[in-house]
């Protein structure tokens, strides 16, 4: 008897190669039984299904028991990257991600609303990317775990309130209570030496709360006072001005690359894009399609939008892959 699978179950399927955590995972598998037909053929396909999911449910509930002996800051990595949101009291950090996310933080017009670390997932054209919203960095303290949370992120995005007095002193203090722990913040663009500590950070510097900043001028102050660290990022929170800007700072501020697969004689898979680190080889795209394919591939063919002379070109496995290069990989 045929099991008889729709053409939606095969879609969601696919998201498994690419799923980064085991809550992705538990998702898929949820979706993937309740669209499988309920009748005697696909017996067997739920059951191994089902078994799936147990044991994804039960490695979460072991690591659980474990996490609650160590930091409470440190948030599983999801998405096509981690990135960490500090900022001083009343910065609008929650404000800022509600705008970015759609999501619901809570949020206040009082200091220390937030109290706990929390993600939430900023979708970014056909990949996400994981913001971590954390408690605020104080005048007098920074709490440990913080500090262990940007070092293990991808990157960090300082949100200050533009239209404070306290602006300058607010970001200030951000920068050297991290340096106290060892985290130093960097621009985008510089280059991360390898040698630890201290940890450099890439470091998206936003000046939130722009439409209460009368006439730009406390940001055009605020420029002058840091134009040797960083280059600061107007935003309003509360305003009507397009996001996605923001957002492609965002995933430039990640480094990162998307490449497609595409198995022979088929169109590639632009949904779910692989995320990569910028200077990424096809060996490092074998590799992460699947742990054994480096090992055995042969050669493969890349399509480059920018470029005709990648139009289905045999490269080899040290060609330097580019932001949504897509790849076929012969093995």
């Amino acid at each position: 008897m045929a099991t008889n699978l729709p053409p939606q179950y095969f879609e969601i399927e696919k998201k498994l190669k690419t799923a980064k955590s085991n809550q992705e995972r538990i998702e898929i598998y949820e979706e993937l039984l309740a669209i499988i037909p309920k009748h005697k053929a696909s017996e067997k396909l739920q059951a191994q299904l089902k078994t799936k999911l147990s044991q994804l449910k039960s490695a979460g509930e072991k690591k659980s028991v474990v996490a609650r002996h160590s930091s409470s800051y440190l948030v599983e990595r999801s998405g096509g990257g981690q990135v960490v949101v500090v900022g001083p009291p009343n910065s609008g950090k929650s404000l800022f991600i509600k705008a970015l996310t759609g999501a619901n933080p809570e949020v206040g017009d009082y200091p220390f609303t937030t109290k706990n670390p929390a993600p939430y997932m900023m979708r970014f054209d056909n990949i996400r990317i994981q913001l971590i919203d954390t408690p605020p960095v104080a005048m007098d303290y920074l709490e440990t775990g913080l500090a262990e949370a940007v070092k293990i992120a991808d990157a960090v995005i300082l949100v200050i309130d533009v239209a404070s007095p306290q602006a300058a002193s607010d970001l200030e203090n951000v920068l050297l209570k991290l340096r106290d722990k060892k985290v130093e913040l960097v621009p985008h663009d510089r280059e991360i030496p390898e040698a630890v500590p201290p940890y450099h950070k890439r470091t998206l510097v936003v000046a939130n709360k722009s439409d209460l900043d009368a006439g730009g001028e406390n940001l055009a102050e605020l420029r002058e006072l840091f134009k040797d660290q960083f280059e600061l990022e107007a935003f309003s929170s509360r305003g009507d001005e397009p996001v996605e800007p923001m957002k492609k700072k965002i995933f430039g501020l990640l480094s990162i690359i998307r490449v497609y697969s595409k198995a022979p004689g088929k169109k590639p898979d632009r949904e779910e894009p692989f995320t990569l680190k910028v200077g990424s080889t096809i060996q490092d795209m074998a590799r992460a399609v699947h742990k054994d394919f480096h090992q055995n591939l042969k050669y493969a063919r890349l399509w480059r939008a920018s470029n005709s002379a990648y139009q289905g070109s045999m490269v080899n496995r040290d060609q330097v892959l580019e932001d949504e290069d897509t790849v076929e990989l012969h093995l």
